[in-house]
């Protein structure tokens, strides 16, 4: 079968041939229909995030992927049924976090991530699965499958927020969306109908794609280099919510100011070692002060996969044709991780059904 991987010392994605996996026992064979491409891809390809399988010297990359299953091997599974994959599977046997079905949980050193840590993706044209990481996805949503995994993200960053806030009458009506990436859009669509205001801050200048889909699902774009978080209250009022997903740590300290009191700041982005400047007794002083909180988020679990899988299903169309700006075939896959200013997001097709 064909397979999409990166080799050790190259940053470039290559075409190869491997083996067709057989699946084991509890796992299925499926057919890969697509596959999508994230930050977190591009941070694997420049070797800046994740890790090769022990011993192997390449990946096969992606981790948001949508198949249909040609081999139900024993399982509850049909023959035909569209699925999506979790991420995260134990590395050395099962563990407490896989056991009670919180992977995304699991500390480091307890989990591999297919596609980015230790475990080959799904950007080839079979992949296995256990049972238990396959969640069912309906036929009319097989092309836009791939989407479920980044919308499942978001599902458990705001299932921790509201947790946070759970202790006392929360009522949110506003707020920020740091990013104006895939994910920061998925997110503001997520967000429509929950919040009053809506805002997504970027670094773009007008025309740009990402800042009219931000407009057309009724928010705010917020220019960084005009209004930094940390002066958005000055500007927009403090915000109920921040939604960070950029990956640059000042913003996760800039957050914090960009609160109104009681809210709520959900850091997604995962930066590179960078030390600087903060006032930490004022952070530490509004925090407490103002009721704020903080919370950190990462990965999904098939809970969150099956929600998300229902938001999708709910998402504008128009919406969606917009976010999706490239599918193409292994013919022309390296188109896939070609970046400019019109690419919001893009996917590899491996199969139709």
């Amino acid at each position: 079968m064909k397979a999409i991987v990166i080799r050790r010392g190259e940053t470039t994605p290559v075409l190869v041939e491997k083996p067709r996996p057989a699946p084991g026992e509890g796992e299925a064979l499926v057919r890969t229909l697509r596959v999508g491409v994230d930050g977190t891809d591009h941070e694997v390809l420049l070797g800046a995030h994740g890790g090769f399988p022990e011993g192997e010297d390449h990946l096969v990359i992606g981790h948001e992927a949508v198949g249909v299953v040609v081999d139900p091997n024993g399982t509850s599974l049909a023959e035909g049924d569209v699925v999506v994959p979790t991420v995260r599977r134990p590395p050395n046997g099962p563990n407490e976090y896989f056991e009670r079905g919180e992977p995304d949980m699991a500390p480091e050193g307890q989990y591999h991530e297919r596609g980015i840590s230790g475990a080959h993706g799904f950007m080839a044209e079979y992949f296995t699965s256990p049972e238990w990481s396959l969640v069912e996805v309906p036929p009319e949503l097989a092309e836009l499958g791939f989407l479920v995994e980044p919308i499942s993200i978001t599902v458990k960053a705001m299932e921790h927020a509201r947790a946070s806030r759970s202790a006392f009458e929360w009522s949110p009506e506003s707020a920020l969306v740091l990013g104006n990436g895939s994910l920061g859009l998925l997110t503001l669509a997520m967000l429509r109908g929950e919040f009053e205001r809506l805002y997504c801050l970027g670094r773009r200048d007008r025309p740009d794609p990402t800042i009219s889909i931000i407009e057309d699902l009724g928010g705010t774009y917020v220019d960084s280099r005009e209004t930094p978080v940390s002066e958005v209250p000055a500007v927009h009022e403090g915000m109920d919510l921040v939604y960070e997903a950029t990956g640059y740590a000042k913003h996760a300290f800039e957050s914090i100011r960009a609160l109104a009191p009681n809210g709520v700041a959900a850091l997604l982005g995962v930066p590179e070692p960078w030390t600087f400047e903060v006032d930490g007794g004022a952070l530490h002083r509004e925090l407490v002060l103002q009721n704020k909180a903080v919370v950190g988020s990462v990965n999904s679990n098939a809970r969150q996969f099956e929600r998300a899988v229902d938001t999708l299903d709910g998402l504008p169309d128009r919406f969606l044709d917009d976010l999706v700006t490239g599918v193409y075939g292994l013919d022309e896959f390296e188109r896939t991780f070609a970046e400019d200013d019109t690419t919001i997001k893009t996917a590899v097709e491996l199969a139709t059904r």
